[in-house]
């Protein structure tokens, strides 16, 4: 169990910066404020009773990273841990240490869940509504700029497709959203139905208690071996300074990743010829590689999946773990039946089968009373909303490291900010062109179904200027760290401020 962060005091009545969600994207946005913007008052909620985001509220076996800490981690504050792909907790110690080094403690609210927030282009202020989870109180405090740092599934759970015999069978069927603390899976016919980041991090971490599990598939994933401790890394960190070999990693993992992923575009016959090679190699003589590690996709077009060490393969090969290729027909009192006629026999039926999006947390948003439309809105320089004025947000990359986009938001963010007070403004509103000939594109442009199924949900991307949402940490490095603050499309103005209040809200 993740300790919990210390309760902050009282909530304020007033913030400059509201930030929503307490994990990884919350406290690195709150760490660069505290830098870079020192003089600005900011508070931290969260609907949950403890910090961590994903890394807290994910309790299923293994729980890891899926990328490197070197570029998973902030870029202030260096991973100095020998793993390089981390464990859950490893990761929750890493979040509360920059709680203490950051002194973020008192800025911490947990237990409000923010439902609705309301703009008023009169006062240039946010009002903004949560529930107080303990006592379901509704609470109102008021920002001048809200930022959602809330990820961009549903917390509430994960997607489950409709299983037919669901109600037939007679063991027991999790989520690992909502892993109960109490499953006992010890000797037990395990199925895992899925075969993305989650199902793969299952297989081998169950697989040492587990009589025999098997990972159920419709369609394979690519799945790559990466060693979970870096040597380039490790070694660069003996011969330099911390910060030095630190900085050093990163850009070189920065580098690499994106070279693999250009390539992948580029050649993609040639890098499924590399990744089938070594899964040949990783796996016993006669295994059917063609069947269970052959997607149908080029690489990249989904994101890939790593395993460290080569844990999975190393399951595999031992015979407690088996993969079945097919589509399920329906559920049994024991197990499952496939559409070869096969059936999988299971005491416990794991649905690791993806996510639920959710955008910003569900935050019912309004600017002077009129709701907002996300879906026929735009991304602006993938921070912002069009028509939205003071709310910025950060979403990670999907082919690279969540966390390098949150710093790159974070940075020109505290640098709006600073721009602003210098012209002496207080509301910026990004303001899209109307033209109809202009193309709209979904957010997220990978094929993954878990983006496929919401993208209704989440605003668009356009396809030029600051519209795009490119997945290129050096494009977005180049306009949001280096490139200019003001833009044509970004509106700045000083609306009459409104008094505000300064009393704190009870907790």
């Amino acid at each position: 169990m993740a300790k919990t962060a210390p309760r902050g005091r009282s909530l304020p009545a007033h913030v400059d910066v509201l930030i929503v969600g307490a994990g990884l994207s919350g406290l690195g946005v709150a760490s660069h404020l505290t830098t870079k913007q020192p003089g600005r008052t900011f508070a931290i909620v969260d609907g949950r009773d403890a910090i961590g985001g994903t890394w807290d509220l994910f309790r299923y076996p293994g729980l890891r990273s899926d990328s490197d800490m070197h570029t998973f981690g902030y870029a202030f504050k260096p991973w100095r841990n020998k793993n390089a792909i981390a464990d859950g907790h490893e990761i929750l110690a890493y979040l509360h240490e920059t709680i203490e080094e950051y002194r973020l403690a008192s800025k911490i609210h947990l237990g409000h869940k923010v439902t609705a927030a309301a703009f008023s282009t009169a006062t240039g202020l946010w009002s903004v509504t949560m529930e107080r989870v303990a006592d379901r109180a509704s609470v109102e405090i008021t920002c001048n700029w809200l930022f959602s740092a809330a990820g961009y599934y549903d917390y509430s759970g994960g997607h489950t497709p409709e299983l037919p015999g669901r109600g037939e069978f007679t063991g027991e069927i999790v989520h690992p959203q909502s892993w109960p603390e109490d499953l006992d899976y010890t000797d037990k016919k395990v199925v895992v139905i899925g075969s993305g980041a989650t199902a793969v991090t299952l297989i081998p971490a169950m697989a040492r208690q587990a009589g025999h599990i098997t990972m159920l598939q419709r369609s394979p994933t690519y799945v790559i071996a990466v060693p979970k401790q870096d040597p380039i890394a490790n070694a660069l960190s003996r011969l330099l300074p911390a910060r030095t070999a630190y900085r050093a990693t990163r850009a070189f993992n920065i580098n690499r990743v994106r070279a693999i992923y250009g390539a992948s575009q580029r050649y993609p016959n040639a890098v499924r010829r590399l990744i089938r090679s070594a899964n040949r190699r990783a796996l016993p003589d006669g295994f059917d590689v063609d069947t269970h590690f052959n997607p149908t996709y080029n690489p990249w077009d989904q994101r890939m999946c790593t395993v460290p060490d080569g844990d999975l393969f190393a399951s595999l090969s031992s015979g407690k773990a088996s993969i079945v290729t097919d589509e399920i027909v329906r559920l049994t009192p024991n197990g499952i039946r496939l559409a070869s006629g096969d059936e999988l026999a299971a005491d416990i039926i794991v649905t690791a089968t993806g996510l639920r999006m959710l955008p910003y947390g569900g935050i019912e948003l309004s600017v002077d009373d009129v709701p907002v439309d996300l879906h026929n809105s735009l991304a602006y320089k993938a921070m912002m909303v069009s028509g939205v004025p003071n709310f910025a947000f950060a979403l990670g990359y999907t082919n690279s490291s969540w966390t390098l986009k949150v710093d790159l938001v974070a940075e020109h963010l505290c640098r709006l900010l600073a721009h602003m007070d210098r012209l002496g403004q207080a509301v910026a509103v990004p303001v899209a062109d109307d033209d109809p000939s202009k193309e709209r594109r979904p957010l997220f442009d990978m094929k993954a179904g878990y983006l496929q199924r919401s993208s209704h949900l989440f605003p668009q991307q356009g396809s030029d200027g600051p519209w795009t949402m490119p997945q290129v940490y050096a494009v977005d490095r180049d306009r949001l760290r280096d490139g200019p603050v003001e833009d044509p499309a970004l509106r700045l103005s000083t609306p009459t401020a409104a008094p505000v209040r300064t009393e704190a809200v009870p907790v």
